[in-house]
């Protein structure tokens, strides 16, 4: 056992409790130390510090204290805390030579709350507690997927209030829910990474997800109208350390993943990680598979005392049969998935018939101190994600068949983010002023040489021999007199100005506004057989951000509100030749935020109101019009609690209200297909042993919960998809140097489906050991 000591001697001035002491424990990279024991040594009281760091004594007698950091092989230091008449109160703020990544086991092994790490630099761009953020966001750690034994992207979302099932699109993409909008997954680090493929989780720090219209940070191109989902990836620290791990499941699932860091150098200003995964599996269904090789090197350097860099990549290839999308007969007698009865294990799929993707994201950032309160942030950001071959996508043509479609394409896509950041403080008289400034260009381009053959229906229930002949032998001839499409599909550049500033009006009430601009530039579809361009256009607009903060109780219990806006671009003009305005979406909210040592919590209601939307021109033919309005309204709860030592869960529920109010027809008053279930709920409760001879022994238990939604909505035909509650457990021993642990997902054997009509998986039994050094 090894501390960190502040010492002093102790000397009661009087004995009335009217006193305190307080701080914030920060780490040597400059975040919080959340779950740190801190120990007053003279009266043995101790404190466990909240996910922002911050511990506190009340009640205390007059006098001079010494304070105890209790963290296994670190060096000690000593300082003094004093509380007198005079000064009753103190802040002692204490930095330990440690990493976040090192404080892991602390966690651990004290019983604190693992799963509560909120604190961000990225959600506002700026160093901001959670308890002082007017937006809502809620964090998935890797601890906690670790703890549930996160093979794939996807599963991550179980533990994200609204996310529903993701939305797994032809490349293995991602898209999911965010307060009643399709939320694809392109931001990465805080900025664009346009990757159109599979996300392996091995290099996964944390996802963020930020609820809400966030174009005036982060810009139309990166964020839908619900908010946007960022992935944060695994950086060095300065002391060596790794781990191998490797799991096994059903269907064949072997995956082996290696996480190594250590300093480069003898000072430790350079240094190196790198996180590496080999995975394959097969499906449950008759066909399906995917194997992926993926490889994330990371390193920084401390140029000097103001100067420092870091450069992070990522690299990846994929093969695998493309993700299950059906679409269901308009006119047909089944109005639901269930009432299809289709075989929920034939994929009417074939594993000849697969494509291959590969993509790489590469992020360095150049950080310069400029003086003790402003730092200049340098950030780019490549990537380039493709896929090569055939793509399936299955539609009904009557009651009874069903016909394969197949896309042969070749489709890469480029990005480039370039960003300059100003960050800093600054007083007013006594007012506290925290600040960003930015510029941004953030550029997409992709090509697409693509054609489609459509195979013979068949009778979905007793296929025969044309469910055999549905391989590449058979396919690929068709595609020697198939029509090809070659055509640049994005071509677009924006670029952006933006502020933000959040304003200590007292030290409990808290101000924010902030602005952007965007001037887009669409270059449209280029046609190169006709060398001819169609859409282009060129549109500006402006987002604004406002919220306020109150905290009720002073680091602990807050009240909020904010007004927030995001806009999308649109094409095209009406009949009388005016070019449409972006659509804007404007969000009302208000809540509570909660940061106690046992407890955290986040209680929201919110209004988000979309203007300008087009919709057809009853008076014209093949003309819109633009003034439709689509409301989402609802209710978000997230928890996250430690109620005993050991103990900890992580809880979430939603209630969404979507519905067009004004629109075409066949829609009006209706809910889009793509807000997903009205209602949705997640929980995981885990139970580890923190003392005794079977301490690190522990078992979880969770499952995630959604109301019925549609695919099809419509007033002429309506297509839906059933409620699903689906159950998983664990049990897992947890030592120094090793971790076993055993996972069963969907414990009841649920039948459920995606958005696009894929069935999910089966109960599944994964077993995983891990080595650390």
């Amino acid at each position: 056992m090894f501390g960190l000591l502040i010492s002093g001697s102790f000397v009661h001035a009087q004995t009335t409790l009217n006193g305190q002491i307080g701080g914030t424990i920060i780490t040597n990279d400059g975040n919080a130390g959340q779950g740190v024991i801190v120990k007053l040594i003279e009266i043995n009281k101790s404190a466990v510090t909240n996910s922002a760091g911050h511990y506190e004594f009340k009640k205390l007698p007059f006098g001079t204290y010494t304070l105890e950091v209790t963290m296994s092989g670190y060096a000690s230091s000593t300082e003094t805390a004093e509380i007198t008449a005079q000064v009753p109160s103190t802040e002692v703020d204490i930095r330990v030579n440690s990493s976040v990544q090192n404080l892991e086991d602390v966690v651990i092994r004290s019983g604190g709350n693992r799963f509560a790490k909120k604190e961000s630099i990225d959600v506002a761009k700026m160093p901001l507690k959670n308890i002082e953020n007017s937006q809502v966001y809620i964090v998935v750690s890797k601890e906690l997927m670790k703890e549930q034994i996160v093979t794939d992207y996807n599963s991550a979302f179980k533990n994200v209030p609204g996310a529903g099932i993701a939305e797994v699109r032809n490349q293995g993409r991602t898209t999911s829910i965010s307060r009643g909008f399709a939320t694809p997954q392109v931001v990465r680090n805080g900025v664009g990474s346009f990757t159109y493929t599979t996300i392996d989780p091995s290099n996964l720090e944390r996802i963020e997800v930020i609820k809400g219209p966030s174009a005036t940070l982060f810009g139309s191109t990166l964020s839908s109208f619900g908010g946007l989902f960022n992935r944060v990836t695994k950086k060095p620290f300065d002391s060596f350390k790794g781990e191998i791990s490797y799991s096994a499941a059903s269907w064949d699932l072997n995956r082996l993943t290696v996480d190594v860091n250590t300093p480069v150098n003898e000072d430790k200003t350079a240094l190196l990680r790198i996180n590496t995964s080999l995975h394959s599996e097969r499906s449950f269904q008759d066909a399906g598979f995917n194997k992926n090789f993926s490889i994330a090197p990371s390193f920084s350097y401390q140029i000097n005392d103001c100067l420092s860099l870091l450069i992070d990549a990522e690299f990846s290839l994929y093969k695998a049969t493309s993700p299950t999308r059906l679409a269901p007969f308009a006119k047909g007698t089944a109005h639901s998935i269930e009432e299809l009865e289709i075989p929920y294990k034939l994929s009417f799929a074939n594993n000849t018939i697969n494509y291959t993707s590969q993509q790489y994201n590469i992020f360095a950032q150049l950080k310069y101190k400029m003086s003790d309160t402003w730092t200049s942030q340098t950030i780019l950001s490549r990537t380039r994600s493709s896929s090569d071959g055939y793509v399936v996508a299955l539609t009904m043509m009557s009651n009874t068949t069903i016909r394969q479609q197949v896309t042969y394409q070749e489709s890469p896509f480029y990005g480039t983010d370039v960003q300059q950041n100003f960050i800093g403080e600054f007083k007013i008289g006594k007012i506290k002023n925290r600040v960003v400034a930015g510029l941004d260009f953030y550029s997409l381009r992709a090509t697409r040489n693509d054609a489609i053959v459509n195979m013979p229906a068949m009778d979905y229930k007793k296929p025969g021999d044309a469910y055999n002949n549905f391989n590449v032998d058979k396919v690929a001839p068709l595609f020697a007199t198939a029509k090809f499409n070659n055509f640049v599909s994005n071509d677009e550049n924006t670029y952006s100005a933006y502020a933000s500033d959040v304003v200590n009006v007292t030290d409990r009430l808290l101000a924010m506004a902030g602005l952007r601009v965007d001037r887009y530039e669409n270059k449209g579809t280029y046609y190169p057989s006709k060398d001819s361009i169609a859409g282009n256009y060129n549109q500006t607009a402006l987002s604004p951000k406002f919220g306020l903060v109150y905290q009720i109780m002073k680091d602990k219990i807050s009240v909020f509100g904010n007004y927030m806006n995001g806009f999308s671009n649109v094409s095209g003009s009406d009949f009388n030749g005016n070019t449409f305005k972006p659509n804007q979406a404007n969000q009302l909210e208000g809540g509570f935020k909660f940061d106690l040592n046992k407890l955290s919590a986040t209680l929201s209601y919110y209004d988000i109101k979309v203007t300008d939307v087009t919709r057809d021109d009853p008076d014209h033919v093949n003309f819109s019009i633009q003034d439709g309005t689509q409301v989402s309204k609802g209710f978000e709860a997230e928890l996250i609690a430690n109620p005993v030592s050991g103990l900890n869960i992580v809880a979430g529920y939603t209630y969404n209200d979507s519905k067009y109010e004004k629109s075409n027809a066949s829609v009006q008053g209706l809910r889009p297909t793509t807000a997903g279930s009205p209602r949705t709920a997640n929980l995981w409760a885990s139970y580890r042993l923190v003392n005794g001879p079977a301490q690190g022994l522990g078992f979880g238990f969770g499952g995630i919960y959604g109301s019925e939604y549609y695919q099809t909505n419509t007033t002429a035909f309506q297509f839906s998809i059933p409620s699903y509650t689906v159950l998983d457990c664990s049990l897992f021993y947890d030592q120094p140097k090793y971790r076993i642990g055993l996972k069963v997902d969907n414990l009841t054997n649920e039948k459920y489906w995606s958005y696009r009509l894929a069935a999910q998986n089966p109960t599944r039994l994964t077993a995983n050991v891990t080595f650390k050094f």
